[in-house]
């Protein structure tokens, strides 16, 4: 189950990534990030039964492991090119992951030539029944486990630091990375102490080493889980500010119509429609969100004066005082549908406005919430009752 959940994950974040990096491809930190994926993804399959065999099957006995453990080694360092390139300028950050290469070529270079010297019948063992006191196999660990500690270390207290520096969403994904990364530092000093115990002939437990295994294999998930958190609660927040737009639109309905049927000429310049897909896009919601409430408050403006007629009337039939206060919407419906009758009979307009649905704050989103509940009081008006 954990497999399962680890590989979705690790998919999910690779498809995000790189739809990112399509669109901005000369961005370095997204590129060392999405790379980290990259080689975590092709690592991931290289560790279950299934996929080592296919792997040693197509090259030879081994090659899965020498694999996973060199994408392995790509992981950590495309992690640590992030922060060089997200805390430095771009040249300081170019030249410091050029010398982080070294360290990393000269492991690479360790673990093939150690596997190579690792007789063909010991390859095949995992790393909890690998007989370490063959020396190739414990240079083949150890040398991939201290290049994991060092450059896992240095990663955890460049995400340390630079979580300090930024605010939220981005720094509670560092958070989450940077636990992640001390559960794997902690994993693999463990396992390089237990590596050397090994190598001297020491008998270490097999819960010891599935303990430890099982560790990494719980901060794998929370590391790529911190990366994509930023972009997600981002995301997040765009569907429901599309969703609210949407709502607000389809509530502008009956006001929109009954303004637009009176002043058709107040309409925006429009584009010819799409499908449905085009419709329901992020900015054409927004757009068509925008837009209907411009027409909206347009079409007001131009029936202020019918309104006032309106309004003037109904204080004239009641006998009472003209009122001071601004118009509930359940009033300023009933005005509304009368000077809409008035503008269609061609009736006579007052010299002056009535101001309605007016905002109470600065913004669009509060004209347009002003602006959907007089339209929401105009869909349960009565159409022929007079003020």
């Amino acid at each position: 189950m954990l497999s399962v959940i680890l590989g979705i994950v690790l998919t999910l974040a690779l498809v995000w990534k790189v739809s990112q990096l399509i669109k901005a491809p000369s961005d370095k930190p997204l590129q060392a990030v999405t790379l980290c994926i990259v080689c975590a993804a092709c690592s991931y399959p290289l560790g279950l039964n299934a996929g080592a065999r296919l792997a040693d099957s197509l090259i030879s006995t081994g090659t899965a492991k020498l694999l996973q453990n060199l994408f392995l080694l790509g992981t950590v360092y495309s992690l640590q090119c992030f922060f060089l390139f997200a805390i430095s300028d771009p040249m300081t950050g170019r030249s410091r992951a050029r010398r982080e290469l070294i360290p990393l070529g000269i492991t690479a270079l360790v673990a093939t030539l150690a596997m190579m010297a690792t007789p063909a019948s010991e390859r095949s063992h995992t790393y909890a029944t690998a007989d370490m006191r063959v020396p190739a196999i414990a240079i083949f660990y150890v040398a991939a486990g201290l290049y994991l500690a060092y450059s896992l270390a240095m990663a955890l207290r460049w995400t340390l630091r630079y979580a300090r520096m930024v605010g939220r969403p981005l720094s509670t994904g560092l958070w989450l990375i940077a636990a992640a990364l001390a559960a794997m530092v902690l994993a693999d000093s463990l396992r390089e102490v237990l590596n050397v115990m090994r190598w001297l002939g020491s008998t270490v437990p097999t819960p010891v080493i599935v303990s430890v295994k099982l560790l990494l294999d719980l901060a794998i998930p929370l590391f790529v889980m911190g990366i994509i958190y930023p972009a997600s609660v981002s995301r997040w927040a765009s569907i429901r500010l599309w969703w609210h737009h949407r709502r607000m639109y389809q509530r502008l309905a009956p006001l929109w119509t009954a303004l637009h049927q009176a002043f058709p000429e107040d309409a925006l310049n429009r584009s010819a429609p799409g499908g449905w897909r085009e419709r329901l896009r992020m900015r054409q919601v927004h757009r068509c969100y925008y837009r209907r409430v411009i027409e909206c408050r347009d079409g007001l403006v131009r029936l202020s004066p019918y309104i006032a007629k309106a309004e003037s009337d109904a204080v004239e039939s009641s006998g009472a005082s003209a009122p001071v206060s601004p118009l509930t919407p359940q009033v300023a419906a009933r005005r509304l549908r009368a000077a809409l009758r008035a503008h269609a009979a061609g009736e006579a307009a007052s010299t002056r406005a009535v101001p309605v649905a007016m905002p109470s704050g600065d913004g669009l989103d509060d004209d347009a919430r002003q602006l959907a509940a007089l339209s929401d009081a105009l869909q349960t008006a009565a159409p022929d009752r007079r003020g």
